[in-house]
């Protein structure tokens, strides 16, 4: 079965429709861990790393398929600017969650272990988006317990000028 078929099929919502009047669209596959806690209150991961500790508090999904390094350069200039809105939905099972965050100047996209959405303003090469409207705590618990399940998971972000 392929990663594609794990989710649900014929699932429509605004959110798709956000992402898909992106100007530039990036998708990371990963999946859940039994130590997905999704308890910090600033950021949400996804590492490539294939394991989780306990103390992983805001990593939502582990052996992430691809990492900022490897996004477009089109995507990475967009997420550049700080006018830009950055969409990220979070998809797990039939749980879906929309996170709202913008670009930044001095964001890289450098890192090719992981990548990192922020709520405040902290940027290291890690960081994909800031200002975000929610954190790994903000999320659906419903959410988190699959992932901690160890549901796959798609994040697809959106860059809208």
């Amino acid at each position: 079965m392929s990663y594609d078929q794990l989710f649900v099929r014929g699932h429509t919502t605004t959110h798709m429709v956000e992402i898909a009047e992106a100007a530039h669209t990036e998708t990371v596959t990963a999946r859940g861990h039994e130590h997905v806690s999704g308890t910090h209150e600033s950021t949400f991961e996804l590492t490539t790393d294939e394991y989780l500790t306990p103390a992983g508090d805001c990593i939502l999904g582990i052996a992430a398929d691809r990492a900022p390094v490897a996004f477009a350069d089109p995507f990475r200039a967009a997420c550049q600017n700080p006018d830009a809105t950055i969409t990220a939905v979070l998809e797990a099972g039939e749980h879906t969650e929309r996170i709202t965050a913008r670009g930044n100047p001095e964001l890289t996209l450098a890192s090719d272990r992981s990548l990192v959405v922020r709520t405040s303003e902290y940027v290291d090469d890690r960081t994909v988006a800031v200002d975000a409207s929610a954190a790994a705590a903000d999320l659906d618990r419903a959410l988190i317990g699959a992932l901690a399940a160890g549901a796959p998971v798609r994040l697809t972000l959106g860059v809208s000028p």
